[in-house]
């Protein structure tokens, strides 16, 4: 026990005398003196006293070295150097030294230094210690890529958009650097107990060791010295409070360690602490619970003996083949995904001309191509038929301006369905060709695979509320909503609209309420700090979201938010567990020791006996629940 009675030496020379170094220096050396002065020999329980603790200790130090290498995991995503092309050779500078617009090379098994832009070559990227998740993810020519992942199969050349010290691993790495010193009630009732507590029972053993046996003398019962010095070194031991001090600390350390492993930044324990008692779960739409991205989600041919679905998915992908907007890519990767070829239009066999705020008029193969929305139609005197009621709604974009959003009434069966159910709200990109209307294909913004799960799991985790916020208008927001079973939907909302919503859901709360939202973390600040937990979800690249966010989910998989809130609540399960485990039985003992009843092997498991159990039990922690 030297390292004990070193750190308990230190502690008086330092003036803070009162620490469980201290009590377990004394005990220690007090049952020896003990036993010398009684000529016993027995210096067992002495041995024990100390022997028990370093085992304690022990265990405490595998959960703090786990929970480190979980975080320290993290950690390595930080880049040693950048490689720079110079007279035809390769030079490593400090990536601090990378100005924004530089061109850097990044070789297999070097992490990519600096956020930026693929130029040339693919590759592989392993994104682990950012995401938790395993399974790497290709990258290309024109793709951005993040600081921290590990190139794994080729050479690439990408150019710099950020400096390093603006880079995703340096916000990450600050993040997780600063959240020791956000500290949870729990702790700080923890640590205020323990500076009032520990001078106590010293001076209340010192009592104990003192006042009895001199009321003896004067009675003329002897001065019974050995008998109160043996209460008051064992009323010490029982009364250390390391179980305490070690173990509440230790659990919130693993939860955030066991978190940070599963791809979950949490930046203090306050915040694990309030992420436990939510009860309302606000949620951003597109990139939270969508995938923010155009895809067709639907094709309906009006004549299938006339013209083939991959037909149709063919002349709307060369009719909007040279356009670089979302839609129009989407209806090129539709085509293209389905032939598995390329579309490419032959020279001179095409003519296109964009109609604003309409569509497109192209000539393709000699044949008269009209695609865009119902506004098109009418300008060329197409017919479209009326089964389908329609909703205005803006798109911005520069070319789909006030595109009809329509959605079918009927839910008949839709010839060349991208799925067997009824067709979906989306956008609807309408076709004539010779002057024949030919069908229509339906453009969604697709929900994420996880995301009907995700709501499932936050409702049976007992959500008073779940709400959906978005700015898209209210028919594509209700049928997101419906499939996903969310029934408070609030949509049209600007930025500023959220922030307004979500403070009338702060006013309307229980007082131990907790509300949580969770935003893609691109334009969601405002709303992640106004919430009494923020959460920014695939948010790798998004600064503002790591600045503003509580917590930060490393992907974009709506999953992680259930499970999140189940890290929260397991580590404060555990944290009163221990709190009242303690508690109970340290009382217990410090009345049985001040009664003589207790001897100095209970109060070996008074305190180190139940700081072990403790331990123990805080490694739990480290467990991320399924």
């Amino acid at each position: 026990g030297y390292d004990i009675l070193k750190k308990a030496i230190k502690g008086i020379l330092n003036k803070q005398v009162f620490d469980e170094n201290f009590l377990m220096a004394i005990a220690t050396v007090g049952a020896f003196a003990l036993a010398i002065y009684t000529k016993s020999g027995d210096y067992n329980e002495a041995i024990a006293v100390m022997l028990f603790y370093q085992t304690g200790e022990l265990f405490q130090s595998y959960a703090v070295g786990k929970s480190r290498r979980n975080i320290s995991d993290l950690m390595d995503i930080r880049p040693d150097y950048a490689m720079i092309e110079r007279d035809g050779e390769l030079v490593s500078i400090d990536p601090d030294e990378v100005p924004v617009g530089s061109v850097i090379v990044v070789r297999v098994g070097d992490k990519i230094p600096i956020d930026g832009r693929i130029l040339s070559g693919e590759t592989t990227l392993n994104t682990a210690a950012l995401t938790g998740e395993s399974m790497p993810r290709t990258a290309g020519p024109g793709d951005d890529v993040i600081s921290g992942c590990i190139n794994l199969s080729g050479l690439i050349k990408m150019e710099t958009t950020r400096e390093f010290g603006e880079s995703t691993v340096s916000k990450i790495l600050e993040l997780v650097e600063n959240s020791a010193s956000n500290k949870s009630r729990s702790e700080n009732f923890i640590s205020r107990f323990a500076r009032y507590y520990t001078p106590a029972v010293c001076y209340l053993a010192l009592a104990l060791a003192l006042i009895p046996p001199v009321i003896s003398g004067i009675a003329g019962h002897g001065f019974t010295w050995g008998v109160w010095l043996y209460r008051a070194l064992t009323f010490l031991v029982i009364s250390c409070p390391c179980a305490l001090v070690i173990s509440i600390p230790l659990t919130f350390f693993a939860g955030i360690g066991g978190a940070s492993h599963a791809g979950v930044l949490i930046q203090g324990s306050n915040y694990l602490e309030a992420l436990s008692k939510t009860n309302r779960v606000v949620m951003d739409k597109t990139g939270t619970l969508t995938q923010g991205m155009f895809s067709v989600t639907e094709v309906h041919v009006e004549d299938p003996d006339k013209m083939s679905r991959q037909e149709f998915l063919r002349y709307a992908a060369l009719s909007e083949w040279t356009s670089t907007h979302p839609i129009a890519i989407s209806l090129r990767e539709a085509y293209e995904s389905e032939t598995k070829e390329h579309i490419v239009a032959e020279d001179n066999s095409y003519e296109i001309s964009e109609i604003s705020g309409h569509g497109v008029a192209a000539n393709i193969e000699g044949r008269e191509i009209l695609l865009g929305n119902r506004k098109l139609m009418k300008m060329y005197d197409i017919a479209v038929p009326n089964s389908e009621m329609t909703t205005s709604v803006n798109i911005d974009n520069n070319r789909y301006d006030n595109t009809e959003l329509e959605m079918s009434e009927s839910g008949s069966e839709t010839h060349g369905s991208v799925s067997e159910q009824a067709p979906s709200s989306g956008t609807q990109i309408h076709m004539a060709i010779d002057g024949v209307y030919a069908g229509y294909a339906v453009v969604d913004d697709v929900i994420k695979e996880t995301a009907p799960k995700a709501i499932s799991e936050l409702n049976r985790l007992g959500m008073e509320k779940i709400v959906m916020l978005t700015g898209d208008a209210p028919a594509p927001a209700a049928n997101v909503a419906g499939r996903l079973g969310i029934t408070d939907v609030c949509s049209g909302l600007l930025p500023e609209d959220k922030v307004r919503k979500v403070e009338e859901l702060l006013d309307s709360n229980s007082p131990k309420g907790v509300l949580t939202f969770v935003g893609d973390g691109i334009n969601d600040a405002p709303v992640l700090s106004r919430a009494d937990v923020g959460i920014a979800m695939g948010a790798l690249g998004s600064d503002a979201a790591i600045e503003a966010a509580d917590i930060v989910l490393m992907d974009d998989d709506p999953l992680k938010i259930p499970k999140a809130i189940l890290i929260a609540r397991k580590c404060m399960r555990i944290v009163y567990e221990n709190i009242s485990f303690a508690l109970i039985i340290k009382f217990a003992c410090l009345i049985l020791g001040a009664l003589g009843i207790a001897n100095m092997w209970l109060a070996i498991f008074a305190d180190v006996g139940v700081m072990v159990i403790a331990v123990l039990n805080a490694i739990r922690a480290l467990r991320v629940p399924g």
